[in-house]
């Protein structure tokens, strides 16, 4: 009888263990598998996602969309290939019905339903995190899955021989003893765990707010803004851009196209925010002065301020007039036009670095993926490791990309530590089914 220990029973892990319960029942072979939460209950980070709703998936995955994008496509064709027999789980027509891709094939088979909001977002249809964990943990105890909450991993042994078993020991100063491992801690304590050889960024938050130099800023706090964001580098070269809404806070701006930015985002970068993106850059001057044409009235003079009037918010835009460097209540002038179309499609500002990092929802870093096989998520040199979720270094934008690559690479390593166990590979699992 074989051993699977899981440590941590967030998404990753808690998708590590159903898929391995599923494949050992479904093989007839026995085997144990245990997820090690720290925490005093398995899956708070579930809870925690889209503001408690839990944007558990997209509809259009793009493996384009991530960091080491080669690799994350390499385990979604991976993940594809070997999981074709579980697009039948769902009745015909059902709202949620599982589609071409096996993240969503495995939570129809698990009774889930959702329903598809913007940009392909996913939410279960019950509009509640909860949906989620629970249709999880009922699979879980299902399956014979054990919980072993308030356990803390604190060091992980590899085995010192082939055929060797894997040492955890925790803060309790007990030790479990597994034949393969699962290790699904995220970013922020996997390094310590990991062996040595397996090369890991520094984990840092991300897809949070970023703090900026405050002067502007502070005027504007909880001012929102439809607009599109280009990240620039300090010599001015673009890194990334991103349209959507901003909000303004006092330490520096929010909103999701703020949250997207913050994966590429380094103190002394420059958000240049454009206030008008409906109006090409080219065209902007022209946009303006015709602007100008139409609201000049006789003879009475038309002010700055009053020119901005019904097209950004009175406090956008005396921030824009100070940027441009003109007083509000003097008389626009001609020559005024071009400055403003400048400070309008690239109004800066100075990133200082995240700006409150308990809103982060993913860190971006971890552990090197030329290190472990795309197809099980094992580690190359460590047989029977298996590394997923935010452990590894793969993060996405918002919109259910991390929590869609949480759940795909738990399912992969389930498998292939299964495969491990059993000594059959993937395609003899499909053949003894």
């Amino acid at each position: 009888m074989g051993r699977l220990a899981i440590i941590g029973g967030g998404a990753a892990g808690l998708a590590a263990a159903v898929t391995a319960a599923r494949e050992l029942r479904l093989l007839g072979v026995p085997g144990d598998v245990a997820v090690y939460e720290a925490d005093e209950r398995v899956g708070r980070s579930i809870l925690a996602t889209g503001n408690g709703r839990c944007n558990f998936s997209n509809a259009r995955i793009d493996a384009g969309a991530y960091r080491n994008a080669a690799f994350v496509e390499a385990a979604l064709g991976a993940l594809a290939a070997c999981s074709e027999e579980m697009a039948g789980l769902a009745p015909e027509g059902t709202c949620g019905a599982a589609g071409p891709d096996p993240v969503h094939a495995f939570f129809a088979g698990l009774g889930l339903v959702w329903r598809e909001e913007g940009e392909g977002r996913l939410y279960p249809l019950a509009n509640k995190a909860t949906s989620v964990l629970d249709v999880l943990r009922a699979a879980a105890a299902d399956f014979g899955v054990a919980e072993a909450c308030g356990r803390r991993a604190v060091r992980l042994d590899v085995p010192d021989r082939p055929g060797g078993r894997f040492h955890l020991r925790f803060a309790d100063g007990t030790v479990g003893h597994a034949d393969a491992v699962v290790l699904a801690t995220g970013g922020r304590t996997a390094r310590e765990l990991l062996p040595e050889g397996i090369g890991f960024a520094a984990a840092r938050p991300v897809l949070g707010p970023l703090r900026t130099a405050t002067d502007v800023v502070r005027h504007l706090n909880n001012l929102r803004v439809r607009c599109a964001v280009t990240l620039a580098g300090p010599d001015g070269a673009p890194k990334a851009r991103e349209a959507g809404e901003l909000l303004f806070r006092d330490y520096g701006v929010s909103g999701i196209a703020v949250f997207n930015l913050s994966r590429f985002a380094e103190p002394g970068d420059r958000l240049l925010v454009d206030l008008l993106p409906q109006v090409p850059e080219d065209g902007c001057a022209a946009f303006l002065h015709a602007r100008r044409r139409r609201l000049a009235f006789g003879d009475r003079p038309l002010s700055r301020e009053a020119f901005l009037r019904g097209m950004l918010l009175p406090a956008v835009a005396r921030a824009v007039l100070e940027e441009a460097g003109l007083a509000p209540g003097a008389p626009l002038a001609k020559r005024d036009v071009a400055v403003l179309a400048r400070a309008l499609k690239a109004f800066p500002l100075e990133v200082r670095g995240i700006g409150d990092e308990r809103q982060c929802q993913v860190r971006c870093g971890g552990a090197d993926v030329a290190a472990f096989d795309p197809r099980t998520l094992e580690a190359r040199a460590v047989p029977g490791l298996h590394v997923v979720g935010e452990a590894l270094d793969v993060d996405a934008p918002c919109g259910g990309y991390n929590l869609h690559w949480a759940w795909a690479s738990g399912m992969l390593a389930g498998r292939g530590a299964v495969a491990r166990l059993t000594g059959l590979d993937t395609a003899t699992q499909d053949e003894r089914r």
